[in-house]
């Protein structure tokens, strides 16, 4: 008897950038890199995938990314889309805006915390519940999953989406 067996999905390349040295402007990547910084920095920062900022780090500069993990000093607001992690050597000075914080004993932080709602767009759902786009669209515009509108986009709540999974009326 002959099993049908999946072969692992090819991973793509990490793309790695490193910052040693001391560096000022604004640093913006379209594409997802895991960007670690451990020399001094001043600008902007708007990265996709992982930012660590390493523990002999000194930035100073607004940052939006996905995932940010500062070991380091920070001076300015962070914006982690998904998950920002403050470890034991951070000083963290701004207001921070994440949907989850992770901040570890030992970790200073000055400023204003605001939760973000943990949304995804369709994209992200589909992978999230392994569930094709078509199914999805249909589900949202027959109100059978909770769904926000957004003029021709559709966005979801993941708490929303994990009670309304749970429920068991998941069904593509």
């Amino acid at each position: 008897m002959a099993f049908n067996r999946k072969e692992p999905k090819e991973l793509p390349e990490e793309k790695v950038v490193e910052i040693n040295a001391q560096m000022e402007g604004s640093l913006t990547f379209a594409d997802p890199v895991n960007l670690k910084i451990h020399g001094r920095y001043t600008g902007k920062l708007d990265t996709r995938g992982t930012l660590t900022i390493g523990p002999t780090a000194q930035v100073e500069a607004n940052i939006v990314g996905d995932n940010v993990i500062v070991a380091g000093k920070v001076k300015g607001n962070c914006t982690a889309k998904k998950m920002l992690v403050l470890m034991p050597t951070a000083v963290l000075h701004g207001d921070i805006s994440t949907p989850k914080l992770n901040i570890v004993e030992g970790a200073i932080f000055q400023g204003h915390c605001h939760m973000l709602e943990d949304i995804l767009s369709i994209d992200d759902l589909a992978q999230y519940l392994e569930i094709d786009i078509p199914a999805i669209i249909e589900l949202a515009t027959t109100g059978k999953i909770p769904a926000i509108r957004e003029g021709e986009n559709w966005k979801f709540e993941r708490a929303q989406i994990d009670v309304w999974a749970a429920s068991g009326r998941v069904k593509s």
